[in-house]
């Protein structure tokens, strides 16, 4: 799962770095297919439940599930970008919201609300605690903000699937659900709305969007309990 998770970490930052006005969500999503082979893993997205792109490429009021087509990004959106990678056997899966130029304050101060519940969260997954107590600590940190959670989708238990028990809500109460134990990893997945917390999916059964149309942001670690620190498995190591 380490090395998994580092390849997945490396693919998101060297997508990242490809973020640029004029560029196409289809252009971004040649590229993590090309990083990823650069870094021997492939795709966990691709075919998964019939998904026909290699990663996830969301724009403003969509959430997550966005697939690579002829859009071009403009100074002033937020592109979510997330990256599952299968490499020997194991799953790393990660993700992060990256402006396009100078982006609106309301929308900068939304990826900071939405990167710091993510890190309030993972504080949160130690060994001994309660599922519900990683769910608690984002909703309380972006309600507390003024934003809003998805309800709909969630994060999930992640190792040689991609999707694994437990699922793990991003709203919740503290000291609820099953007790968190050193081994379990973790896909830790807070996504915000600046508006409210309804979303839709559009007739490519896949793209979900806020059903008002307000922005909304991703980000997403994999994690690992220990006896300690928790460790995050898709940190990143690139300069």
């Amino acid at each position: 799962m380490r090395i998994a998770g580092r390849a997945a970490s490396r693919v998101l930052q060297r997508l990242a770095r490809e973020v640029r006005p004029g560029v196409s969500t289809k252009e971004l999503d040649i590229a993590a297919a090309d990083f990823m082979s650069e870094e021997g893993c492939v795709s966990a997205f691709l075919g998964y439940r019939g998904f026909p792109a290699h990663a996830c490429i969301s724009l403003n009021e969509e959430v997550v599930h966005g697939i690579g087509g002829a859009r071009r990004l403009q100074v002033g959106d937020i592109v979510k970008l997330d990256i599952g990678v299968i490499k020997g056997s194991w799953i790393g899966d990660n993700a992060r919201t990256v402006p396009v130029g100078l982006i609106t304050q309301e929308s900068a101060r939304l990826l900071e609300v939405t990167e710091a519940s993510l890190k309030s969260a993972i504080n949160q997954a130690r060994s001994g605690n309660r599922l519900g107590d990683i769910s608690a600590a984002v909703q309380g940190h972006v309600e507390s903000q003024g934003f809003s959670v998805v309800r709909e989708f969630v994060g999930h238990g992640v190792g040689r699937e991609l999707h694994e028990e437990p699922q793990i809500p991003n709203f919740g109460k503290l000291g609820t659900g099953p007790k968190l134990k050193p081994g379990m990893t973790l896909a830790i997945e807070p996504m915000v709305n600046v508006g409210k917390p309804a979303v839709r999916v559009l007739e490519d059964k896949w793209t979900v969007v806020t059903k008002d149309g307000s922005l909304s942001a991703h980000f997403e670690h994999t994690v690992l309990i220990t006896r300690g620190e928790p460790e995050i498995l898709t940190w990143p190591d690139l300069n």
